[in-house]
């Protein structure tokens, strides 16, 4: 059986003869040829290549063409910035302003960087698509929301829901027309990457969320394609609404328990996948951490309808070793067994030396973000951005630090801070939203309590 059957089979909620294996290369891929990020996404050529020598060293049942969530957002006029070891971030909203939905470019699948991502897609379907379940990722429609409209969206869902209702609409039928795009170039399975809706409550999930979410799947499902619903962050709370999505999987990352995805999913007839941990073992670790850790998801994953994978995209810097290591795991029982009782792994990170700012100094309110990273995590930087335009609300000095726990600092202030859940804003290290970013009217005013509380001084 080949491995794009392991993996189909396992979407299809099925017993499989091994863990299926679903590795996210997206920029990474540039990583393995020596590429830029910033030149990658941009070549169909380049593209093919990454997919070639992931193929060769990791040995997938499926993988990712690209795993950019701004391919829709660049073709409706929004502003990116480029980056030269990950996928590019947004910087212009184009409805943030005086434009209105009407004014946007329609979406074509023909314009931006869509040609070249499909034509890798194409490509890539004649080198390996016997072997290999090639999948396209389209921006799911909060996601793209956010990217329009910016964090101006989480006011306005309550000072004017119809229209982001009337934006949401718009999006559902942009995710359509991008998987279209991707299953006529011969891709295999449709996700929809949704990470910022693992930042709002379940109430907003079922109301502002599932109703144009499910006609995307159902969508897909016309289209004799299976389809996969994955989340970043901590969704914990919209689990259950997500389980009775209508899409074929539910796929999530390490801030969630992948024993509490597994009840939920299962009750629903849907298949799952998940979660090794993304910066502490893949990017950060050790090959025996890599292997430990793919152990501990297969062990509760088992073998019916779970789908073994990193908790988001790889980043570009993670080692090839683990990667290796854990795809390892999954094609060698008798390793996987050995492992199991020789192998004693170490994945903390040490940062003792990591210090704290001074909170109690009255002369301001330290606003402290722990990201992933805010430049290429979607969720992180529109909590990021949310801080950062707090202090234009209240006459209080405000101090903000993202702390990306991509790197051995960032960890340490993770750990700190009490942090359990990425990403999390702490006021004057205290938590204050975990994996649930506010408005900036929410914000401001609980920098106000805290300033009152301590006898800040205002500018």
């Amino acid at each position: 059986m080949t491995g794009k059957q392991i993996i189909l089979n396992a979407l299809r909620g099925q017993l499989t003869e091994r863990p299926a294996w679903l590795p996210f290369v997206g920029v990474h891929g540039a990583k393995l040829i020596g590429a830029k990020a910033s030149d990658y996404l941009k070549s169909a050529d380049l593209i093919v290549q990454g997919l070639q020598k992931a193929r060769e060293l990791y040995k997938p049942d499926g993988l990712p063409i690209v795993f950019d969530l701004q391919l829709e957002a660049e073709a409706l006029g929004c502003g990116l910035h480029w980056a030269d070891d990950g996928p590019p971030s947004v910087t212009m909203h184009p409805l943030m302003g005086e434009t209105s939905i009407d004014d946007l470019p329609a979406f074509d699948p023909a314009n931006g960087r869509f040609p070249v991502v499909l034509e890798a897609l194409k490509r890539a379907k004649q080198d390996m698509g016997e072997e290999v379940a090639l999948y396209g990722l389209i921006t799911g429609p909060f996601t793209l929301a956010l990217h329009l409209l910016g964090h101006d969206i989480f006011l306005q869902m309550f000072d004017q829901p119809y229209k982001v209702k009337t934006l949401m609409q718009f999006c559902s039928d942009v995710a359509r027309k991008a998987a279209d795009a991707y299953l006529d170039a011969g891709a295999d399975v449709i996700a929809v990457v949704d990470p910022m809706t693992s930042q709002i409550s379940a109430e907003h999930f079922s109301e502002f969320v599932t109703p144009v979410l499910d006609p995307v799947f159902a969508h897909i499902r016309n289209r004799g394609a299976l389809s996969s619903l994955f989340v970043c962050g901590d969704a914990t709370r919209n689990l259950d609404v997500m389980s009775r999505s209508q899409a074929d999987n539910v796929s999530i990352d390490e801030n969630i328990s992948l024993e509490t995805v597994r009840g939920l999913t299962r009750q629903h007839t849907k298949s799952f996948g998940g979660n090794m941990r993304l910066t502490t073992v893949l990017l950060l670790g050790k090959p025996d951490d890599a292997r430990l850790d793919a152990i501990r998801c297969i062990d509760i994953g088992g073998r019916c309808g779970f789908v073994l994978a990193p908790g988001c995209d790889l980043p570009y810097a993670t080692p090839e070793e683990n990667i290796q290591a854990a795809a390892e795991m999954v094609h060698d029982d008798y390793k996987r067994q050995i492992a199991r009782t020789t192998i004693t792994a170490d994945s903390a990170v040490h940062a003792d030396d990591v210090e704290l700012p001074d909170y109690d100094d009255a002369a301001n309110v330290v606003i402290d973000v722990v990201t992933l990273d805010s430049a290429s995590c979607a969720p992180c930087q529109y909590m990021v951005g949310v801080a950062n335009d707090v202090g234009k609300e209240v006459e209080i000095k405000v101090q903000v630090n993202e702390h990306k726990i991509t790197t051995r600092e960032g960890i340490g202030f993770m750990t700190k801070l009490g942090v359990a859940n990425i990403p999390t804003i702490c006021i004057d290290g205290e938590v204050a939203f975990a994996s649930l970013t506010p408005s900036t009217k929410e914000l401001a005013q609980r920098i106000v309590d805290r300033a009152k509380a301590k006898g800040a001084v205002t500018v």
